[in-house]
This record gives structure tokens, C-alpha cells and sequence, in this order.
């Protein structure tokens, strides 16, 4: 146990606090292995997480690192640090805290590893870097405890075995190292305690008091929200009298294109010109900084922000957070909801804006799953294999090592504690070689086997190129935005290589709030002129976009069950009423399938619930099955909860489309040489070290890695079917951009059980889908049925038939 030293104690006093009960059971429970620490946002977490440090530190005695610190963001990182300072210099602890990031100088870096400060704050990028010098036992002699904060946002991702594979180095230096993970939102604390933990050491879990229920509510809009769309213009006059009424609005938003168009529309209706401002990850880092550093002061009324402002920073005087748009996953909606009153015992205020019509539906769930606290969260996959190579080369950087050895360190991480030894000599002998059909080129030739038996680098000057490339995060292509004639080019932000590559001189779009005039591309920097007078006629980003959880669309599909629906506007509620008259409603365990003709077409909608991606999956799979049954699909459509299909011939039996056999099939076929396979073979490849994006003298843009991957891919498909990445590339595709795992889970819950409902008119429900964007053309039998029709109705009209059958 670890006692709380008097000057920490008087500086409580002082203030008027008193040491919350989770903050004083860490202290009690210092000595643990490990201990996850789930308390409400403002509950002090942070606070809990460090008073061990500074209770160890408060006598001086230490001498070198003491407490590593790990966040998701560098900036939460550095706001850590601002608060951290206030205790350290208000009661003259003998501390030093320093952060190391991506923006952290070569210079301060160097200095780090030789004379690290007793708290270091990182990321689990910079962590890996640390790991991979020959001097890293060095560095951490002495460490004892290390704060993982926000850890749920590192386990949902790569990032997270990353910095769990490092955390085995550190603790094979430093075997009494102590972990703490620090989290307001854990929907299976058991999972991430098995990620946190040292194996065989198990991890205490210790839940703070929830606090008070969050005061959450769909804002009231006297005009309903459109059909389709996810802007929500409609209710920026509500929004506009909400930040009015408040001290300062986080205004989330699901994707950043959709947070630049609410900010221009918010900006263009702001009358009385409250000082409101944009934040997300594509702006230039100082215009962000000084956002944040507005809102720290206080001086914002309203921030329209995107994930960037997702986790735990203070934020200062934020009074009411706003999501626009269906929050797709309860566990994100719980975080951004925290952002408001970040204070112990306060209750957080927040406001869902649905977009459109269906997410009214959406949004009604999401809040009854906010306040039942049922968070949702999908399997984490077992111990990505691209990650485990990754870690194998940042180990040999660091000097020679033993394969029993370090097979034994990495067994200690809970995703890979189940690793079989085959699978861990897979990823040795391609870190070693490349492979079998890559053995010849001496590029992959990396790793060599001593007379001892001990790894090492073949040749120690790739180490530079290793670290030149380590990470997970697999950005899109990005270019930097700079104004064309301001002094030296004034940096805006980024945006995608592709949505850089479809504009002309003269096209104008958003960033940062700014309508700007696109004037050329020059050394890969899109540079641009102001230009406020016009139209933007694009936005400026595609975007990511989230798919419903599985939680959601079940509750979802509960509320169906409902005679009626009270809690939901009555527009909404009459919607869903003409539907069950009209058709049916989803049900769980059966599958609503509608056929109707419209415009000329016959249409068939599918309402799945399986999430964006694999009802896009769907989508693909059942065009191709319908093309080999002639039954000539031209084109489909996919949101998060249907799919519609069209074409030239109506679907009388949709169960032979929807045979799982056939669609797996189906999926093999057309993976194979798919781009979604070669989208994903990019980014494995890249973790794994087979392709380096960042080379001395420059980096790669996207069309040159593109085309690296390509002639690697279809080289190891020829040559290698069997190559270790090309087996992960698969299970990658299968469970991310595919999903087919929740199609699987779809026709597992019906078994065969399909209600086909033949309609003679579009239908409530299917109606927002025709307005939808992202249509996707099938080009087959139907395309060349309807150009002969067109040619043979052009030749009647022109007289030209009799002359043709001549």
C-alpha cells in the first residue's frame, strides 16, 4: 500500500477536496500487477491513475523514469501534462514530466533516452520507437508503474497490440512493473483486463461509482428531418438557439466532410456572429492548437468537431454536447456525451440530432441504451499476425535476440497468449526472408541467424528504415492544403490524393470552414486561393463511415415488435405505421424481403440490419448471383439497415439468392482479385515491413505505394497463394471492409426464414433508399439488353428498321 504523503494531503485540503474512494483504493491497491479503473468521465480518473507517482516521487529519492504515461492523442497527452504541473508546482514536488510525441524535437528525443524525466508521457507510437534502440533497457531502468488512459480506444484498434507488445519489452527489463488502464467507457471489462494483464498475473478491475445518469434527449426540431442525408441543415436554427442557451457546445459529428458542411451552414445562419469554430484530424495541427487552446480560455461558444475531440480532455466550461447524426455505436455516444459538465457528480447534458427520418429510429434506440448503460463493442480479433512481425523487426533494431526468448515475452500479451508456435516461426522466417516467392531480392532479406542461434539484422543500417515506418495507423493518402499566394504558403490542412486528383482548376470546396478555389497541384500540395463569394460544389472529404453496432439494430428491430411507439415524434411514428400497413416490418429471426416495380425497374429491398459494409456485401454478392440466374440486376444501394436491388427482371424466390453456400462461394470468386482484397493487402503489407511508405529522401504518395502493392499482391497470389500476409489479408477483408461475419450471423438468425412481400408500389421504409447516394451501376447482360433496346427504338424512330432486317 502506498500511503498519501501530507503535502499531497494539505493540497487537497486546500483546494476543498476531498480524495475520492476509487482514488484512494488505487493507492491501497498500488502493489497489484495490474488494475483496470472504469469511473465516470470527471470522476478524477486520471488524478487516480498518477497519485501513486506522486506519492512515490514526493520524497525525491527516485533518480530516472518512474511512470510512463500512454494516450491515444498527443493532445491529450499534452493537456495531461498541463494538469499535471498544477499539483507538481503548487506543492514543490521535486518531479520532472515531459511528453514524447510525434512533434517532440530530435534533439529533446535524443536527450529522453539518455536522461529520461521521472513521468514520461507518449503514444504507443512513440513507445515502439523507444523499444527499438540498444539502449532501451537503459532508459527504463528504475521503471515502475506504467497509466495506460483511455485504453478502450486503444483496444477496439491495432494500436492496441502494438503498445501491448511493447509493454512485454518493458516489462522483460523490468519485471515488477505495474500497469494501471484508466476508462469511463468498457463494455466487457473481462477483455480489456485480459489485454492489460501480464500473463500469468491476472488484472484487478475496479469500477468506480457511475455518478449521475446523463440528462440526454433528441432535440426538438418543429420541421422534420429529410428522407435521406446526413447533414442536418434542417436543424440549425435549434442548434444555433441551444449554443445560446449554453457556455460552450461540442457539436460532433460522425465524419469530417459532414462536420465542414454543418460548420459553413452554421456559420452562414449565425447572425450574431457567436464565435464558433471547426476542429478535426485533417486541419493544420496549429489551427487545431489554437482551437484548443480558445477553448481552454473559454472564448468558443460552439466547437464542430469530429473523434478528434472524442476522449478525455478537460475542455473547460463545455455545458452541452450535440451529436448530429445516428451515433452508430453506444460506447462512442457514452464518450461524447462525457465531454459535457466534466466534473465529479455532474451530469453530462446532451442532444441527438437525427439526420434523417430512419435515424430518428436510430437515435430513439441509442438513447434507451444510454440510459439501460449497455454499451456495445465487437470481438477484438486474436492477436493480429502483421503486428506481431512488426514487433519482431522493432526487436531487432534493438540488438540480437533468442526466438524461445522472445516467443516466451510475446505469450506474456493476452491477445497473443494463445499464439502457437508454427504461427510465430511464420512470421520469423518472413521477417527473415519474405517469403518463398521473395527470397531472391535482397530488400526482405532482413534478418540473419548467428552460429549462437540468436536473430539479428543483416544489415544494422535498415534499422533507420524500419523505424522510418512503424506504426499501424493506416492513414488515407493525404496532401497538404496550402494558400497559393500568402508568405511561404500558408498551411490549411489535408485532403485525400483521390479527392485532390477529381478536381479541376476553378472547383471550389470547404476546409476549415473556408470556401477556397483550387488552383493547381505543385511538389504533391494542393494549392488554393481564397474564395468566400462562391458555392463550394464539393465537400472535402469522402469520409469514414461508421456502421451500426449489432446492439443497436437489434434494439432497433425490438422496437418493431412495438404496437405502438410513443417515445417517437409523430411523424416518425405514422411512417412506421403506413409501413406495417403497407408491407411488414423487420422482425428479428426473419428476413423482410420487398419486390415492386417502379420507374420501369423491378426493385427488391432486403432489410438486413448487418451494418453498412456488409449490406454493401450483400449488395455485390446478390447482383452477381442474380447476372449468373439472368435476371439482369443493373444497379444497388446500401445503408446500414437494407440493401435495394435493381434491374430489368422482378425476383420471384429470393431464398435461391440467399443460400449461404452459394454466397460464400460467391465471396471467394469475387474476392480473389477484388480491390478490397488488394485495399487490405496494402495495409497489412505496410504494418508487416513488406512495403515501406517512408524512404530516406521522401515519402511514397499514394499512386506509387498503390502500385507496389498491386504487382506485390498479384506476384504472391501467382507464385505464393499461401504466403503469410495473403492469409492475413483475407481474414482482414473478411471481418473489416467486408464484414461478412454479420452476414453469417444474419442468416444464422433467420434459418431461412424469409417473409417476401410482391407490392405493386414503393414502399414507406424503402422509399429514402431511392434518394440515396452511393449507387452502384452493375455492368452485365442488363446494360447491353437496354443499349440494343435503345438502338433498335432509335432506328424505328428514324426509319431505319425495315432498312436494317434487309
Amino acid at each position: 500500500m502506498t500511503a498519501l504523503p501530507e503535502c499531497i494531503s494539505h493540497w487537497f485540503s486546500t483546494r476543498g477536496w476531498s480524495i475520492h474512494p476509487h482514488q484512494q483504493a488505487m493507492l491501497e491497491q498500488a502493489d497489484r500487477p495490474a488494475t483496470l479503473l472504469i469511473a465516470a468521465t470527471g470522476g478524477g480518473k486520471t488524478m487516480a491513475g498518477f497519485l501513486p507517482t506522486l506519492a512515490d516521487l514526493a520524497d525525491g529519492d527516485h533518480e530516472g523514469l518512474h511512470t510512463l504515461y500512454v494516450s491515444p492523442l498527443k493532445a491529450l497527452a499534452a493537456d495531461i501534462k498541463r494538469n499535471l504541473r498544477t499539483p507538481i508546482d503548487e506543492i514543490s514536488l521535486p518531479i520532472r514530466v515531459e511528453d514524447r510525441t510525434g512533434d517532440t524535437s530530435s534533439a529533446r528525443k535524443k536527450r529522453q533516452r539518455a536522461d529520461p524525466p521521472h513521468i514520461l508521457l507518449t503514444t504507443p507510437e512513440s513507445l515502439a520507437l523507444l523499444v527499438s534502440y540498444a539502449d532501451a533497457a537503459r532508459t527504463f531502468k528504475g521503471l515502475k508503474r506504467v497509466v495506460i488512459d483511455e485504453i478502450h480506444a486503444l483496444a477496439d484498434s491495432k494500436r492496441g497490440d502494438q503498445l501491448m507488445l511493447a509493454l512485454a519489452r518493458l516489462q522483460s527489463f523490468c519485471p515488477n512493473l505495474r500497469r494501471v488502464g484508466l476508462s469511463a467507457t468498457v463494455d466487457d471489462p473481462g477483455a480489456i483486463a485480459n489485454m492489460l494483464a501480464c500473463h500469468p498475473d491476472p488484472c484487478n478491475i475496479l469500477q468506480a461509482d457511475p455518478g449521475p445518469t446523463p440528462d440526454i434527449a433528441m432535440l426538438t426540431v418543429d420541421q422534420p428531418p429529410p428522407w435521406s442525408g446526413g447533414g442536418a441543415a434542417y436543424a440549425i436554427p435549434a442548434v444555433l438557439e441551444q449554443i445560446k442557451q449554453h457556455k460552450t457546445t461540442l457539436i460532433f459529428h460522425n465524419t469530417r466532410a459532414q462536420a465542414e458542411i454543418f460548420f459553413h451552414n452554421l456559420w452562414l445562419a449565425n447572425d450574431e456572429n457567436l464565435s464558433i469554430a471547426i476542429h478535426h484530424g485533417s486541419l493544420d495541427h496549429q489551427q487545431r492548437e489554437r482551437v484548443e487552446q480558445a477553448m481552454v480560455r473559454g472564448k468558443l461558444r460552439a466547437i464542430v468537431c469530429t473523434g478528434s475531440l472524442d476522449l478525455g480532455i478537460d475542455w473547460g466550461d463545455v455545458d452541452l454536447v450535440i451529436q448530429i447524426g445516428a451515433p452508430k455505436n453506444v460506447k462512442r455516444l457514452v464518450q461524447r456525451i462525457g465531454r459535457a459538465n466534466h466534473r465529479y457528480n455532474a451530469p453530462s447534458k446532451a442532444l441527438l440530432v437525427p439526420a434523417n427520418r430512419f435515424e430518428v429510429v436510430e437515435c430513439q434506440a441509442a438513447l434507451e441504451a444510454t440510459h439501460a448503460g449497455d454499451l456495445d463493442g465487437d470481438t477484438r480479433p486474436r492477436g493480429p499476425l502483421d503486428v506481431l512481425c512488426q514487433h519482431i523487426l522493432i526487436t531487432a533494431c534493438a540488438g540480437p535476440f533468442a526466438a524461445d526468448d522472445l516467443f516466451q515475452e510475446i505469450q506474456t500479451v493476452g491477445d497473443y497468449a494463445a499464439l502457437p508456435r508454427a504461427a510465430f516461426d511464420a512470421c520469423l522466417e518472413y521477417c527473415a526472408t519474405g517469403g518463398y516467392a521473395l527470397k531472391a531480392y535482397d530488400q526482405w532479406q532482413r534478418l540473419i541467424q548467428r552460429p549462437d542461434g540468436q536473430w539479428q539484422l543483416r544489415d544494422p543500417r535498415s534499422a533507420a528504415r524500419i523505424r522510418m515506418n512503424l506504426g499501424t495507423i493506416q492513414d488515407a493518402d493525404l496532401l497538404k492544403v496550402r494558400l497559393k499566394h500568402s508568405r511561404g504558403g500558408k498551411p490549411l490542412g489535408e485532403v485525400e490524393e483521390a479527392f485532390a486528383a477529381s478536381l479541376s482548376p476553378g472547383d471550389t470546396f470547404l476546409i476549415g470552414g473556408r470556401i477556397v478555389r483550387y488552383e493547381g497541384l505543385r511538389d504533391m500540395t494542393v494549392e488554393v486561393s481564397r474564395n468566400a463569394n462562391r458555392k463550394p460544389k464539393v465537400a472535402v472529404f469522402s469520409g469514414t463511415k461508421f456502421a451500426t453496432s449489432t446492439q443497436l439494430s437489434h434494439r432497433i428491430l425490438a422496437m418493431f415488435k412495438q404496437e405502438d411507439w410513443p417515445d417517437l415524434p409523430a411523424h416518425t411514428a405514422d411512417w412506421l405505421h403506413l409501413q406495417r400497413r403497407v408491407s411488414d416490418l423487420p422482425r428479428a429471426g426473419h428476413l423482410l424481403f420487398e419486390s415492386f416495380p417502379h420507374d420501369g425497374r423491378a426493385y427488391s429491398c432486403l432489410y438486413g440490419f448487418a451494418g453498412r459494409n456488409a449490406q454493401q456485401t450483400l449488395g455485390l454478392l446478390l447482383t452477381k448471383r442474380m447476372e449468373d440466374l439472368g435476371l439482369d440486376p443493373l444497379g444497388f444501394v446500401a445503408t446500414d439497415y437494407a440493401t435495394l436491388i435493381w434491374g430489368l427482371t422482378p425476383i420471384s424466390d429470393p431464398a435461391q439468392l440467399l443460400d449461404p453456400n452459394g454466397l460464400r462461394d460467391g465471396l471467394d470468386g469475387w474476392l480473389a482479385g477484388n480491390q478490397v482484397m488488394k485495399r487490405s493487402f496494402r495495409a497489412v503489407a505496410t504494418i508487416a515491413g513488406l512495403i515501406e511508405r517512408n524512404q530516406p529522401g521522401g515519402r511514397k504518395n499514394g499512386r506509387q505505394a498503390t502500385f507496389s502493392s498491386d504487382i506485390l499482391y498479384d506476384t504472391l497470389r501467382k507464385y505464393d497463394p499461401d504466403h503469410l500476409l495473403l492469409k492475413v489479408t483475407r481474414d482482414e477483408a473478411m471481418a473489416g471492409l467486408v464484414d461478412f461475419g454479420r452476414i453469417e450471423d444474419l442468416l444464422t438468425r433467420i434459418q431461412g426464414r424469409i417473409t417476401h412481400k410482391q407490392l405493386d408500389q414503393v414502399t414507406p421504409l424503402a422509399a429514402p433508399l431511392l434518394l440515396e447516394i452511393g449507387k452502384v451501376p452493375v455492368k452485365g447482360a442488363a446494360q447491353e439488353k437496354l443499349l440494343q433496346q435503345e438502338t433498335e427504338a432509335l432506328m424505328r424512330t428514324s426509319g431505319l428498321a425495315a432498312l436494317a432486317s434487309d
